[in-house]
């Protein structure tokens, strides 16, 4: 039922998906840039409509006893921000355990500007051995643009050039951590 509202959303809104529907059993969906709150309903219509469980992060504040419930049923995971939990090993396990699992992450963290990316999504990849799906909200032409799937190596600045090449097609506000790229070609680590 719940698909079936979001997916109706998705299409009365005069949203769409383009790019290539992934077929891989597992994989770390990266979604960027992260402005606003209705990305969160944006992002419940794409699931439908390519017709893959995607389960996602949100900060563990949301998870409260009136709305952690609504959270769950839509595929939200729990992050505590604090240092006593290990996020990268403990989703590398779950990758390890499951032989069909898809995670969302925004790595900006926040809908405000960033100068940085958190890079937690990158090392969960390389140490799961999952590939990413770069997701681009491109609310200008209300698209979602879709990523072939990108295999890490672990060297970190060459592996996300193809990242940021990515991104830099996607239309609409550009954050700090952008922008600084869009400038000086560095990717920092």
């Amino acid at each position: 039922m719940l698909s079936a509202i979001t997916r109706w959303l998705f299409k009365v809104w005069g949203w769409r998906v383009v790019g290539p529907v992934p077929t891989v059993p597992k994989a770390i969906w990266v979604e960027t840039p992260h402005t606003t709150n209705w990305d969160f309903l944006v992002g419940l219509g794409v699931r439908p409509t390519i017709h893959i469980w995607i389960q996602y992060f949100a900060k563990s504040s949301l998870f409260a006893w009136y709305s952690g419930w609504l959270f769950r049923v839509t595929g939200g995971i729990p992050v505590y921000r604090d240092k006593a939990h290990n996020l990268v090993d403990a989703m590398v396990h779950a990758f390890d355990q499951n032989e069909r699992i898809h995670i969302c992450i925004a790595p900006e963290g926040t809908r405000g500007n960033v100068d940085k990316l958190k890079t937690g999504f990158y090392y969960i990849a390389v140490k799961a051995n999952v590939p990413l799906i770069l997701v681009g909200f491109d609310w200008p032409r209300k698209l979602v643009i879709l990523s072939e799937p990108l295999y890490l190596t672990g060297d970190y600045p060459t592996d996300m050039i193809p990242f940021y090449e990515f991104f830099s097609q996607v239309h609409g506000p550009k954050k700090n951590w952008f922008k600084q790229w869009e400038k000086t070609r560095v990717i920092e680590s």
